[in-house]
């Protein structure tokens, strides 16, 4: 009957509306509040109503991070999961990660008990030059790198002449042999000809 298949699909509650069946009155009312201050932010991502990610700087940047925040059962009164382990973040020195989460971890203990997931997306998103510091080596090697790339290098320009010569001698040396040849060792031929021809030589 119809009344027997609402109470059925009342039974079996959507994704969602699970999540909400777990989160308290705190948790709901944070959620909602995320949801109309990040609607819009392309950088903001809802993977689920306890789990979020923010892509805090530009994309192409060094200093970019994407930072996933997830909330346990007893969530605020316990902290946030916070994590870097998005592909995204590829790019970072594990020292730089370790550096961020530590600090991130900091605030988050400093808000305990409140409401903080907007306060840590605005710490990261205010501090991520330092927070990133550590990328600055990698950037400044990078530049090097293609720096170096870029120039006109000498050695390329030395190797084609090596590589000229070599060609040069291989020609010269069409008989195969690979001994240095005495200078005139040829005068003897030259003479035969000029003989035969009737040319004089010079002596």
């Amino acid at each position: 009957s119809e009344l027997t298949h609402m109470v059925k699909s009342d039974c079996r509650p959507s994704k969602n509306r699970r999540y909400f069946l777990k989160m308290d009155e705190n948790q709901q009312e944070e959620l909602e509040v995320l949801q109309s201050i990040y609607e819009g932010d392309e950088n903001f991502k809802e993977l689920s109503p306890t789990v979020f990610q923010y892509k805090v700087g530009d994309d192409g940047d060094l200093h970019s991070f994407l930072l996933e925040i997830s909330w346990p059962q007893d969530y605020p009164e316990s902290l946030p999961d916070l994590n870097l382990k998005a592909f995204y973040n590829k790019h970072l020195l594990q020292s730089v990660k370790d550096e961020i989460l530590s600090q991130m971890k900091e605030q988050a203990e400093c808000n305990l008990g409140m409401a903080m997931t907007f306060t840590l997306i605005e710490y990261a998103k205010e501090n991520v030059d330092s927070l990133t510091a550590g990328q600055a080596n990698v950037k400044l090697q990078q530049q090097t790198e293609a720096s170096y790339k870029n120039a006109d290098p000498a050695p390329k320009k030395e190797k084609k002449e090596q590589l000229t010569k070599a060609q040069k001698r291989r020609m010269f040396d069409r008989f195969g042999t690979q001994e240095e040849k005495p200078r005139g060792w040829d005068w003897v031929d030259v003479v035969k000809h000029l003989s035969k021809t009737g040319q004089a030589v010079d002596s």
